[in-house]
């Protein structure tokens, strides 16, 4: 799908350089056709929206003033990608971002030499930045280095951690905040812009200069000057610009500017891209910018599938021939919100992703329950944790891969105090479309080596609710875990919760010489494998472990004895994983006959729907049935 004639300038430009070859007066018909292109574009394939049509003004003068790629540009989260991605190249697949074997839907060095650092996860591109600018000065290099946060990533503390070394490295590193109101409050435009202006023009900028050089050759007086001087231009700019915590980090602040003036942004960058030490440039932008639905539904449209380009409406599904299930975020949402209504110790917490995980399900009837704390991981285990102190109930609910980010707290802050926090790892496994970025596929891993922690995974959405509850009133010593999958349940009738014994799993089907061990998802695909390898004259055990730690022992003893064959079946690494922790303790017993664990191997899997890449992994009812057949037949 390539640029069309409707789109004169783009369908010419294939990659910065001819950008940088087309006269500055044509950068605002550049800006209205990337937005329209894009527009066109992931309305009919879904993606993430309105982060890019925020940007595209920037991202077209950025690409216009640095000689990009021998100069260097990170960008934060790679939702802000999409219009870089169309500039530097790739506009021709933009059609098959997300998809398997197609464009990621992130920023990612092996797919362009533009994509300098990959970006799945929020609040990097400073530090990135930092590294590349280092880098430049040990090897004597003179590119450039540009880092674009914002999209709420300024709400990590990761960033500030960055922020407080470039002031003390003082390296030449111009970093842009798009504040798109997701994360610092816009202030005045016009005044600010003016000022910001004549602070960065190279005669604002050399008037400072000799003021500055003068003063100090005049004593006493010299010093009066430079006093003053230095209070009227932090007046300034504290008086207009929400700068000075920037200033106070070490960084020459200018801004807050208007975004989507491509040529006022041209003048800026064009001012700074020389600027000595750490710079920071704000700029205001409105998500979703150009495409009137996705400006009134910020949240409905950070990131859509197939909708109609006019009213940015998801088409109608055809009617189904039985009722879907329900997502598992919407089961735990609705857990938590009947375990609210009866206990107000209970309180849930969100690192930026509400609607995400189902909180938004609680803070509708007990918004008072429900505490955001924007994209700060870490910050919201150890949040947790203090609350625990003071018997608070915390039930943490964070994306799987999101919560490595905060794997220090959860051992110092959680499990070694024996605190009582509970974590509900949403999107556990493969993800599908999102990529190894999100794929939560090392969670039973990294969780279950941490002393004192209890690491559990639902095979349906009740057994969710039982978990839910269990590690809310029963499992109380310390930290525990839940992980479980996106995507829909099994339409399994929902009853009151009910206690899990700790650490107990459960037969489901008992068979002869060959058990095949699930956890969590897995369960289902091995009882559908069970049926087919029936269907050959295989009888074989199937298994809910429920625990990965503690492991039910006494049942694990039970099978080992009975079964010459045992596979274990888990949709995450098999290094350290589930079917780790079970070939431990056959060791441990002395265990004589085959195990097998089925899981996936020491690599990152790439993006695709979740179906295609549970087949390609072999981790479907088909895959399970061949594996097994395979070893039956040796």
């Amino acid at each position: 799908m390539s640029a069309p004639t409707e789109y004169p300038y783009l369908s010419n430009i294939n990659l910065p350089s001819d950008l940088r070859a087309l006269p500055e007066s044509a950068l605002r018909d550049v800006s209205n056709e990337v937005r329209e292109y894009m527009v066109d574009t992931i309305t009919k394939v879904g993606g993430h929206f309105g982060a890019g049509l925020g940007v595209v003004e920037l991202t077209v003068a950025l690409h216009y003033v640095f000689n990009t790629p021998h100069d260097k540009i990170v960008i934060d989260t790679g939702h802000q990608g999409y219009p870089h991605k169309i500039l530097t190249g790739r506009k021709d697949q933009l059609h098959t971002i997300r998809q398997k074997d197609g464009l990621s839907g992130f920023l990612k060095r092996e797919e362009s030499e533009y994509d300098v650092f990959g970006a799945g996860h929020a609040s990097t591109s400073i530090s990135a930045a930092l590294g590349l600018a280092t880098a430049r000065d040990l090897t004597g290099d003179d590119y450039r280095v540009v880092a674009v946060i914002g999209d709420g990533a300024m709400t990590g503390g990761m960033v500030y951690e960055a922020m407080n070394n470039c002031g003390v490295q003082n390296r030449d590193i111009l970093v842009i905040l798009n504040d798109n109101n997701m994360s610092i409050a816009p202030n005045v435009w016009a005044l600010s812009n003016y000022f910001s202006q004549i602070f960065s023009s190279p005669t604002g900028t050399k008037l400072r200069s000799h003021i500055w050089d003068i003063a100090g050759k005049i004593d006493t007086v010299g010093d009066r000057i430079r006093k003053v001087a230095h209070q009227v231009d932090n007046g300034l700019k504290a008086l207009l610009t929400p700068g000075m915590l920037f200033e106070a980090l070490g960084f020459n602040y200018f801004g807050p500017i208007n975004g989507h003036n491509v040529n006022n942004l041209v003048t800026m960058l064009g001012n700074l891209k020389d600027a000595k030490g750490p710079t920071l440039l704000h700029v205001i932008t409105q998500k979703g910018k150009g495409y009137a639905p996705a400006e009134q539904d910020k949240q409905f449209l950070h990131a859509i599938g197939k909708v109609d380009k006019i009213t940015g409406k998801s088409f109608p599904s055809p009617a189904p021939l039985k009722p879907t299930p329900p997502t598992y975020q919407k089961v735990f949402g609705e857990a938590m919100t009947e375990l609210c209504a009866k206990d107000k110790r209970i309180v849930g917490i969100t690192a930026a992703m509400p609607d995400g995980t189902g909180l938004d399900i609680l803070a509708k009837s007990f918004p008072e329950q429900v505490i955001d704390v924007g994209i700060a991981e870490s910050h919201a285990v150890t949040f947790a944790a203090g609350l625990a102190c003071e018997g608070i109930v915390p039930v943490c609910a964070i994306y799987s891969s999101f919560l490595q980010r905060a794997f220090d707290n959860i051992v110092h802050d959680c499990a070694l105090q024996h605190l009582h926090v509970v974590f509900a790892l949403d999107r556990s496994g493969l993800v599908g479309a999102d990529g190894p970025t999100h794929h939560g596929v090392l969670d039973l891993g990294y969780l279950r080596l941490i002393q004192g922690m209890i690491v559990m995974a639902p095979k349906d959405e009740q057994e969710l609710r039982d978990m839910l509850h269990s590690a809310v009133y029963d499992y109380t010593e310390g930290p525990s875990a839940i992980r479980y999958p996106r995507g829909n349940g099994l339409g399994v009738e929902l009853r009151a919760p009910q206690s899990i014994p700790l650490g107990k799993g459960e037969i489901l089907k008992k068979g002869e010489s060959i058990a095949l061990l699930g956890i969590g998802k897995m369960v289902n695909e091995c009882m559908k494998a069970a049926e087919l390898l029936e269907a050959q004259g295989v009888n074989v055990t199937v298994v809910n472990t429920r625990f990965v730690k503690p492991l039910d022992e006494e049942l694990l003893k039970s099978i080992f004895a009975d079964h010459d064959h045992v596979f274990t079946v888990e949709d995450g690494q098999i290094q350290g994983g589930f079917g780790s922790a079970v070939a431990e303790f056959a060791i441990h017993i002395k265990y004589t006959g085959y195990l097998t664990p089925l899981g996936i191997a020491d690599e990152f899997v790439d993006h695709g729907t979740q179906e295609e890449l549970f087949a390609d992994l072999g981790l479907d009812s088909q895959g399970i049935f061949k594996l097994v057949c395979t070893h039956n037949d040796r």
